[in-house]
Parts: C-alpha cells; structure tokens; sequence
C-alpha cells in the first residue's frame, strides 16, 4: 500500500529519535533545532518510539527499508526519463542539463548511456553540429555550454572501468580535436577547450597502457604543447597533467626521447613555462611541469641534454615561497636536481655564457638524441 507523506515524514522523525535513544546520543548537535511550538508534539512522538527487539521495531524497520526502495525506484525512472529524452532533439537540452549536473551522484550513469538506444549518437550529433561555429569563431555562450554538457556526460563514459575500451575502441576522442585546435581566447571557446580537456584527462588518469597507445597514435601531444603555450592557467594546468601521464607510461617516455625533434619540442615548451611561472606563481601548475622534468629525467639520453637546458629557475630559489607551500613539490624538485647535478656541475662550465635558451636545447639534444620526425603514428 501507498504510505503518505505524512505518515513517512513520522516515521523519519520516530526513526531518528529511536538512534538516539539506542545508542544514547541525545545532545544539541544531534538533533535538529525544533521550535517551542513543537515540543510538546516531540515529546508525544518520544513516547511513542518503540523499543529495540519489539515487533513495532521490526515493523518500523521494514517500512522504512520499502519507504528507501521506493524512492530509489522513483530516481532511477527519473534518470531513465531523462536518457530518452536525449534522443529527443526537443527535450534534450534540458536532459543533458540534469545529467551532467548530477552525473557524479549516479554510479552507473556511464554504462547506463553506453548501452541505451541512440544517446551515444545523440552526443556525438551535440558535438558536429558546432564545427561551423568554430571556423570562423562564432560560438556563442548558449552553444558552448550546451555542447559541454555533452562533453561532460562523455568524460564520464571515459572515465568508467565498464566503457572506457569501448570508448576508445569507437575513437570518440578524435571528435574533440577540433575543438582542441581552436585559439580564440574568449570564454565561450576557452570553457569549451577546458571541457575537451577534461574527457583526455579522464582517459589518462586511469593510468590504463592502452589509453597511452590509443593517444600517441594520435595528435594529442602537439594540441597539448600548444595549449600549454597559448592557453589559460588551468587549461595549461590540465594540459600539462595529460602530458605528465603519457611521460609517467614507458612507451609514452620512449616516444617522446625517440627523436631529437619530439624532445626539443617539449623541452622549448616546458621551458616556456617555467618562465610564466617565474612571473605568475602557481603550485597547481608548477606540480606537473615538475613532474614533468623528473621523469624526462629518467630516460638517460634526456637526462644528458637537460643538465645543460634545465631552465635556471628550476636551479635557485626562484619558486622558495611556492616550495614552502607545497612540500610535494620540493621532494620531486629535490629529487630532479640530484639526478642532474652530479654531471651537470662539470657540463654547465663548457657553455657559451652569451648562447641563448634555444640554442642551447638544439645543441645539447642533437648530441644525445638521434635521428628526427615529429609526432607521426608510424614513427
């Protein structure tokens, strides 16, 4: 039988009254402020609490468990309802709102639109259908907030164990490239560019070998270079986070010391960070470029050329205040010195003092690491 409002509203109430007397918790923080006129209608409720073990207990007990049953019920046909709305180009506005913004509440939300009829494509056909508005830039607020809904609810297929092969699998992320490409620094593109990110950094956080596999044949590390240089702080931060992991995986490591072009790149540009960084502080951003340096330095042909290009600020006490901060990043600051300093005391004394930055990265990473070609798949 239906149970009404009322009734559950007592039931609550009595429930909660009953914790507190069972486990004699009966203090100001643990109940909830009542007014005067509600006393006396506490107390009637207080005598009416049955005892632990008694069948009015067990009773009470079981109506709850129902009462929790059926709301759940109740949510999950909500969530249901608004999946079948994305395949509706009428209703899907309004859905897509109401799952991304609940979608962290919803454990299984990612299989859930995986494996629904049409709300993949649904998703993909939010993202298309903006490629005009991009070239030339024309996206207005309304579309860029309404594509990075979808984009959410993607990030979230991404990022769960059941779908994320699948994912790849259907090379969704090339969708987001050209959105990727885009240097228009105004909000509607610079929060488009920083959602895009988002799905990639969903992807690499799983710290998955196949998701690295997936991006290196891809044109990820160029998009992200770039954006390092050109974008916003936290799209920079994000950036630079998808870049640490692909440098944290063997493969990514040896792909990137492969070359003598693909290490200049990511040195000239990581360089150009701590350059920023020398002039606008930031630990959230200083933490990957960190990190990233550190385990450059693990490859050894990588390790022989920074001794001579590791920026100067990295060396001193440029980033004292941001260190005293942040141990963390202290310990791999620490760590990255002591890997260069025993070679790099005897190396720094046979540089020009008047050679430039530039200079010196080609000069040093010529002599350690051969060869050339830039980011390609097949190479």
């Amino acid at each position: 039988c239906e149970i009404s409002d009322i009734t559950i509203n007592k039931m609550n109430h009595l429930h909660q009254l009953h914790q507190h007397q069972h486990h004699g918790i009966v203090s100001s923080s643990s109940l909830t402020p009542v007014s005067n006129a509600n006393l006396s209608s506490m107390s009637i409720a207080s005598s009416m609490v049955p005892h632990a073990g008694s069948p009015q207990h067990h009773q009470l007990h079981q109506q709850l468990q129902i009462l929790q049953q059926q709301q759940q019920q109740q949510e999950k046909e909500v969530i249901y309802k608004w999946i079948q709305e994305l395949n509706n180009s009428s209703t899907r506005e309004s859905a897509l709102l109401e799952l991304s913004r609940k979608r962290d509440s919803i454990p299984d939300l990612a299989p859930l639109l995986w494996n629904s009829f049409g709300t993949v494509a649904a998703l993909l056909q939010e993202i298309v259908q903006i490629y005009p508005c991009i070239h030339p830039p024309v996206l207005s607020a309304h579309q860029s907030n309404r594509v990075c809904h979808a984009l959410a609810l993607l990030q979230c297929v991404a990022s769960h164990p059941e779908t994320r092969a699948r994912f790849l699998q259907a090379s969704i992320p090339l969708y987001l490239y050209p959105f990727l490409h885009t240097s228009s620094r105004t909000r509607p593109f610079e929060y488009l560019r920083l959602t895009s990110l988002g799905v990639i950094g969903a992807l690499v956080k799983a710290d998955d070998r196949e998701v690295i596999t997936f991006l290196l044949h891809t044109e990820i590390i160029p998009l992200c270079l770039r954006i390092m240089e050109t974008g916003s702080e936290l799209s920079k931060t994000v950036a630079t986070f998808i870049l640490q992991k692909i440098l944290l995986d063997e493969t990514g490591l040896a792909y990137i010391c492969q070359t003598y072009e693909r290490f200049a790149h990511v040195g000239a540009i990581l360089n150009k960070m701590v350059q920023f960084l020398s002039r606008e502080m930031s630990a959230r951003l200083l933490k990957p470029v960190v990190r990233c340096y550190t385990r450059l330095a693990d490859n050894p042909r990588a390790r022989q050329a920074l001794v001579t290009t590791l920026p100067e600020a990295l060396r001193d006490d440029t980033f004292q205040e941001v260190m005293q901060q942040d141990s963390s990043i202290r310990a791999w600051l620490q760590q990255l010195r002591n890997t260069l300093d025993p070679a790099g005391s005897q190396l720094q004394q046979q540089q020009q003092p008047n050679a430039s930055a530039a200079a010196a990265v080609a000069a040093a990473v010529n002599n350690a690491l051969p060869g050339s070609g830039l980011y390609s798949a097949s190479s």
